[in-house]
């Protein structure tokens, strides 16, 4: 499947910024069934510095700098993702989840894919007792590692309720799991606490996923969104498996990875600082659009 991709990001401020400094991570990946085909980034008022790296999780991101006093800023992101991804069956054989805890902790290498380095707790997801309790009622004693994952993001799309006024950004792991109620950040927190707590190597991705709308509805421009997700660690044989607990579904073709780390701080689309505004209105419109 070839998606077209628009993200637009557009801050309104209720004084003049003179100066901004912003980090963009707004490229998607290539590798693990998906490549990218093209991208470009315009930005306005025009940056008069752009720095392009690759931060220590592989994740393109981009370095800009404003010096030109602004009330808007508007950050316009096109790509074309090529995604090819195939999933594993929900109820594949796999090894116990015991097993690839053990191998995940005897890792040599400190790489971005090595699954040592997702299974400690991070700023935004520490490990808990309780959600640890939670999440070992889908990993009984010699469980294969895909079954117990697949039993857990489907007891967090049950249990938990797709609520966008019941957290912010900056809610703490704790409330979300009190409450139940959250968006796609706040389920994949979740679950990736739980496993962690369980020795299990867990990161967090950032990305699009395609919607379809409703028979004999049209598709409405900038619905889509930004997505969220947990890729674990599931052994030399499978590697990297994709599980979305906000819609219970192993990650194929409409799902597009724009970058992974360890909790939502590590992958965060555009972030930085700004000096001369009070207030700032955000808007954020997405569309994904398949070509072919």
């Amino acid at each position: 499947m070839i998606y077209d991709i628009r993200h637009r990001t557009s801050y309104a401020y209720e004084t003049p910024v003179n100066f901004a400094r912003c980090s963009l991570r707004l490229q998607p990946r290539s590798g693990d069934g998906q490549q990218l085909v093209s991208h470009s980034v315009d930005i306005r008022p025009r940056p008069t510095e752009r720095r392009w790296r690759r931060d220590f999780f592989g994740t393109h991101t981009e370095s800009i700098v404003i010096e030109t006093a602004h009330r808007s800023l508007r950050i316009d992101s096109r790509s074309r993702v090529s995604v090819f991804r195939t999933a594993p069956a929900r109820d594949a054989h796999s090894g116990s989840w015991e097993s690839v805890r053990d191998v995940a902790f005897e890792s040599n290498s400190l790489g971005p894919a090595s699954p040592v380095g997702y299974v400690f707790a991070s700023p935004l997801v520490p490990v808990q007792p309780p959600v640890t309790s939670y999440a070992s009622a889908s990993f009984p004693k010699g469980y294969g590692i895909l079954a117990g994952a697949v039993d857990l993001m489907h007891r967090i799309r049950n249990d938990f309720k797709y609520d966008p006024k019941a957290t912010v950004v900056s809610t703490p792991l704790k409330e979300v799991f009190e409450k139940r109620h959250g968006v796609c950040q706040d389920f994949a927190h979740v679950m990736i606490a739980g496993l962690r707590g369980l020795g299990l190597p867990a990161a967090y991705v950032s990305g699009y996923l395609r919607t379809i709308p409703p028979p004999g509805k049209p598709r409405l421009q900038g619905a889509d969104a930004t997505h969220a997700w947990v890729s674990l660690w599931c052994g030399e044989e499978f590697g990297w498996i994709g599980f979305d607990p906000t819609n219970d579904v192993l990650v194929e073709n409409d799902h597009i990875v724009l970058a992974m780390g360890r909790d939502f701080s590590d992958v965060s689309p555009v972030d930085g600082i700004i000096v001369g505004s009070r207030r700032q209105k955000l808007n954020v419109a997405v569309d994904v659009l398949p070509v072919g």
